[in-house]
């Protein structure tokens, strides 16, 4: 049932709130230059992602190509906005639905989704053979928050922990650098509905782990692109200063920013902190937060499709203990 809602979103795509109205079960191209198959770029265990979700065996990684945002420094460039290769890398619901399994035989903790929002109907129909097939891991769902609430509201009780990634607090910033209209409000309303449905606080297993929760992560970006005091505050007023975070000092300019004067340089130690002070003064300390160092090795290559993540976040997590955000 659950699943041929979502097939049916596609037939007049709005699966995304970009509302195509494509038919993409038709073959027809969205926005996000998606057909009806999957796009899968990379399937890997991850070691780079928070702490309570790597653990030591790692996040089963699914990313999948393409993107609903055409951020312009996105560091997945690679497998986000180059539609025309990645279309080598469709694949077919049962083949996704066997990467799932075979990411649990690897160990481990978890499937992580990666920029799922355009995929999510075929997603779901993947889970239903995994499921048959044994797959018993906790779903991460990985997201530039530009999620349809209406998509959401069927992921309720699929999903397990949601990761969304809230970029800016102001709608100006994600029109110029991802190209994108209303983010703020979209990705608001669309992690208000995450936390409704998984609430507030981490559920924790045996091992430690997550098992279930909302944890939102922010990039901070150079000269407060990202505009952090608001978005922030905005996650303290709504959703509880209890909320997991995971503030992010990976940024490094990449793709079209490097060309770019307000994004052509790394964040600077100074701006880390001062996003690291508001959260203090907000009574937010829940959490992670990167070392300051991430940008110098957090540097994913797709040239490499069975290891993109090289260096110290492949093999060890570079952040900090919970409750040190």
């Amino acid at each position: 049932m659950r699943a041929g809602k979502l097939r049916a979103m596609l037939a007049s795509c709005t699966v995304c709130p970009h509302d195509c109205g494509n038919n993409r079960l038709l073959g027809e191209i969205a926005r996000c230059y998606s057909g009806e198959l999957p796009v899968v770029s990379a399937y890997t265990p991850h070691f780079g992602e928070e702490p309570a979700l790597t653990g030591t065996h790692g996040v089963g990684n699914i990313f999948f190509g393409n993107c609903n945002l055409r951020c312009v420094y996105c560091q997945n460039y690679q497998i986000s906005q180059n539609h025309k290769s990645e279309r080598m890398n469709e694949v077919s619901i049962d083949r996704l639905a066997q990467m799932m399994v075979e990411l649990q035989e690897k160990g481990c903790h978890g499937i992580g989704l990666v920029s799922p929002s355009h995929f999510v109907p075929q997603i779901v129909m993947a889970l239903e053979a995994a499921a048959g097939a044994g797959l018993r891991l906790p779903l991460i769902y990985n997201t530039n928050a530009y999620d349809a609430v209406d998509v959401l509201r069927l992921l309720d009780g699929v999903i397990d922990i949601y990761l969304p990634d809230l970029k800016y607090g102001d709608d100006a910033m994600g029109r110029e650098f991802s190209k994108i209209d209303g983010y703020a409000l979209h990705a608001r309303t669309a992690v208000a509905e995450m936390h409704r449905q998984v609430g507030g606080t981490l559920v924790k297993g045996d091992d430690g782990l997550v098992k279930r929760g909302l944890i939102i992560r922010h990039l901070v970006l150079p000269n407060d692109i990202a505009a952090s005091r608001e978005t922030l505050t905005w996650i303290r007023d709504t959703l509880g200063a209890d909320t997991a975070l995971s503030v992010m000092s990976q940024y490094f300019p990449t793709h079209r920013a490097l060309t770019m004067p307000l994004l052509d340089r790394k964040v600077r130690e100074s701006e880390y902190q001062k996003v690291l002070a508001i959260v203090e003064n907000l009574g937010m300390g829940n959490g992670w937060a990167q070392e300051f160092e991430a940008s110098d090795y957090y540097r994913p290559e797709f040239d490499d499709r069975d290891r993109p993540f090289k260096g110290p976040a492949d093999n060890k997590v570079e952040q900090t203990e919970e409750g040190s955000a």
